[in-house]
């Protein structure tokens, strides 16, 4: 073995504390690319698997009752490469043993068995038997939540008919990944499921042989989506169609969508965080060790050894450092991306899982690693090319100390040890800087790490507390004069109700366009109150649309300016209306007005399409009695189960993801802590053991190096705060979109426990210390030249 390795490995032997810590914050920034990326890429491969296996639509669109011969119109579109027509429908259900009445969205089966688009992937089960009005199959969420099964039967109201169901199968689609009822934000598995029912029995339930409510269509490979929609929209508008939508608007595509992305922000945002400490850490540790080997720098070199021979050997020690980094977080990062893949995997009900593990992937993470971790061995590699062996050989030039305190000062008033601190910190400005930053950096990023929470409890306040304070939403089949919200005030419970109409529309400002739903309440709503930015509720305008300030902001339309807007119901009118407010909306995009202000618009008498009530819980089974037996309804939202639920999906994916980083983001705290502590141990042995032949005590000793640390790790703090602030504010920009966003909501209990984790690493960092104190050698230490 050559002389140079032999060092090597006593080096690392030696400060192999050090080398673990440094190595555990490579592992950490390894650990979180990998996951990151790797669940990223692994549902997107599942998701491209999954669409492509089982033929996936392109574009979609709903109509009133259109004949099958459009169908072959819609074929002969240029671009359009296959056509499925179904029915579509809502309806409540009545489940055995469940007390509140769910919500089913029917879809029709082919007559043929085997659809052309979007096909069914069957878990349990067969498809129903021909001829057969009373098999159906449903979801496989749904049957989980109410552990139904082949075999089991359940109730449904089709078009004001009670119907006697009976499962035959459970199935999976890549239509409805991620399937929210309506009126909830989050997928309800116990409160909204999907039925799959032979077609015959289903446009016999609804008057539509030889008719279709809803189409899929499917897109050859140079298709121009636009133009295909357009001429869908013209072919079905006289049959009541509302307009064509592709993917981008597709609820269940749209949402995956948005997951897919929040994974993908964060796989660039927080690894390079850790691997830019990685790097200070490297810099602090090699720089202190050339300092102290560079007598046997200068001897190397006396004997003959070239400065790149030199400068390779202190390259092997941080290629070491990074490769046992790299190991240690390949193994944990694949660990944690099987689990972050498993865990939406599950969420979103994938049939299957394509986990990516491309060798790439990890090529990479070695690269950043690497490079990262050299670019913090420069100044110390410049500093070993430079070094004269003859200079290198003799003792460094001792430190120019400056007056920077008045004499005397604190003299009797502060402790010797505490003046000896103050000295030491004051004489070393620049590495007691870096070493503040570091320990910042780890408190941002566990700010950072923790801050998700302190937002969903915001939006959770804002939501569901400041905005749609109804108990329940009652949603119709189809809309309803608006004297039925009197009816529906006369329920059994019902304590209060609002009335609240949605109507599809197209808006536009300039060359930019998006499809959205304006919503239409009481001018002045209490239960579903509309809120400003400024979380004040807002009195919707006589005339005029309130619009998402997200909507507002990429159509780049401020309060006073006007925007186009395409009705895409009734008689489908195109109208300009000036923007009066702005709304803070944290799901979805989309315009508010009045219902007489809409009722205008549309030219029609005032309508609606469901009614908010308040209700009394003394009388919700009544209430839920009472829906049941109602034609009309087609669904019914509950606030507070859509509440339960909405905060086990934040417990399930955010908090999961959360705990993961902070952890990771602990290891930081603990490295950049402990190495700092141990560096300053390392330069300051001499002096210490002086101090312990002059008659300082242990404890005195120890004193004076737990001061400097616990006097660095406090002033890190406030800087700590506030780059955990900015790095939260980039984050909460990225992970912002259409389909949901959130505030920048950072709570005092999130710095105090970032700043508590760093503060716990530091006294344990201390205790370590400590043992090395008691165990300092005085005579081996003194025999050292300075």
């Amino acid at each position: 073995m050559r002389a140079l390795d032999i060092k090597l490995f006593r080096d690392l032997r030696r400060l192999w504390t050090q080398v673990l810590a440094i190595s555990l914050v490579v592992a950490g920034g390894v650990a979180t690319l990998l996951m990151a990326v790797g669940s990223y890429r692994s549902l997107e491969e599942t998701r491209a698997a999954y669409y492509e296996r089982y033929f996936f639509a392109d574009v979609f669109a709903t109509v009133r009752r259109a004949p099958k011969s459009v169908l072959s119109q819609i074929a002969l579109i240029p671009g359009v490469a296959a056509v499925e027509g179904r029915i579509a429908k809502l309806a409540l259900l009545d489940i055995p043993g469940y007390s509140a009445p769910a919500t089913g969205q029917f879809v029709s089966l082919p007559e043929s068995g085997t659809a052309s688009l979007n096909r069914l992937y069957m878990r349990l089960g067969n498809m129903p038997e021909s001829g057969r009005t009373d098999q159906v199959l449903v979801n496989e969420s749904f049957a989980k939540a109410h552990r139904l099964s082949p075999g089991s039967r359940f109730s449904a109201v089709l078009n004001g008919r009670k119907r006697e169901l009976t499962i035959v199968g459970v199935a999976l689609s890549p239509e409805f990944i991620y399937a929210v009822g309506p009126g909830d934000l989050m997928p309800d598995d116990s409160r909204f499921g999907i039925i799959w029912m032979p077609e015959k029995a289903l446009s016999g339930a609804y008057d539509l042989e030889g008719a279709f409510s809803s189409v899929a269509v499917k897109l050859m490979r140079n298709a121009q989506e636009r133009e295909v929609m357009l001429r869908i929209d013209a072919l079905l508008e006289r049959y009541g169609g509302r307009a064509a939508y592709g993917r981008k608007d597709q609820t269940s595509h749209a949402w995956l969508d948005h997951e897919l992305d929040m994974l993908g922000n964060m796989s660039r945002t927080l690894p390079p965080i850790f691997l830019l400490v990685s790097a200070y850490l490297v810099n602090l540790t090699l720089g202190r060790l050339v300092a102290l080997e560079r007598e046997q720098i200068g001897l190397l070199k006396a004997v003959g050894y070239r400065s790149r021979q030199v400068i390779a050997h202190y390259l092997k020690f941080v290629t070491v450092i990074v490769a046992i980094g790299v190991v240690i977080g390949s193994v944990a990062g694949t660990l944690l991306g099987a689990t972050i893949t498993q865990l939406f995997g599950d969420f979103f009900h994938f049939p299957f899982l394509v986990f990516d593990k491309s060798a790439d992937l990890y090529v990479l993470a070695a690269a950043l690693s690497l490079l990262t971790a050299t670019l913090g061995a420069v100044r110390s590699l410049i500093e070993v090319a430079r070094m004269p062996p003859a200079v290198a050989m003799q003792p460094p030039t001792p430190r120019r100390f400056r007056k920077l305190l008045p004499a005397g000062w604190g003299r009797g008033v502060l402790p010797q040890s505490t003046r000896i601190m103050i000295r030491n910190v004051a004489s070393h400005p620049i590495r007691a800087a870096f070493t503040m930053l570091g320990i910042s950096l780890s408190t941002a990023i566990l700010i950072v790490s923790l801050f998700t929470r302190d937002t969903m409890e915001q939006l959770v306040e804002v939501i569901y507390f400041q905005a749609d304070r109804q108990d329940a939403t009652v949603s119709f089949v189809e809309r309803r004069p608006l004297e039925t919200v009197m009816q529906v005030a006369r329920m059994p419970g019902v304590l209060a109700a609002e009335p609240r109409r949605e109507v599809p529309a197209r808006i536009r400002n300039g060359s930019i366009e998006r499809r959205i739903t304006v919503n239409a309440y009481p001018e002045s709503p209490d239960l579903s109150r509309v809120i400003d930015v400024n979380l004040r509720p807002v009195a919707l305008p006589e005339t005029g649309i309130a619009l998402s300030s997200m909507l507002a902001k990429i159509l780049g339309v401020g309060v006073g300016e006007s925007v186009e807007i395409d009705i895409l119901e009734g008689e489908r009118r195109t109208v300009a209306l000036p923007v009066t407010a702005l709304v803070e909306d944290y799901f979805g995009i989309r315009g508010m007005t009045s219902i007489a202000s809409l009722a205008r618009i549309m030219r029609e008498a005032p309508s609606i399409s469901a009614v908010n009530v308040s209700l009394d819980p003394i009388w919700q089974q009544q209430f839920f009695d009472a829906i049941k037996l109602t034609p009309a309804i087609g669904a019914l939202a509950l606030q507070r189960r859509s509440l339960e639920t909405f905060r086990q999906v934040i417990a399930l994916l955010i908090t999961t993801m959360a705990g993961i980083y902070t952890v990771l983001a602990a290891c930081i705290a603990c490295g950049v802590v402990y190495n700092g502590a141990r560096v300053s141990l390392s330069e300051r042995a001499r002096e210490l053991a002086s101090l312990r032949v002059l008659g300082f005590t242990q404890q005195e000793v120890f004193r004076i190096l737990l001061l400097e640390l616990a006097v660095l790790t406090l002033a890190a703090q406030p800087l700590g705060w506030v780059l955990g602030f900015g790095l939260a504010a980039i984050m909460q920009a990225n992970l912002a979109g259409e389909i949901m966003r959130v505030r920048l909501v950072v709570a005092d209990q999130t710095y105090l426990l970032a700043s508590g984790i760093v503060l716990a690493a530091a006294i344990a960092s201390a205790a370590v210390i400590r043992a090395r104190v008691n165990r300092l050698d005085l005579v081996a230490v003194l025999k050292t030249r300075d």
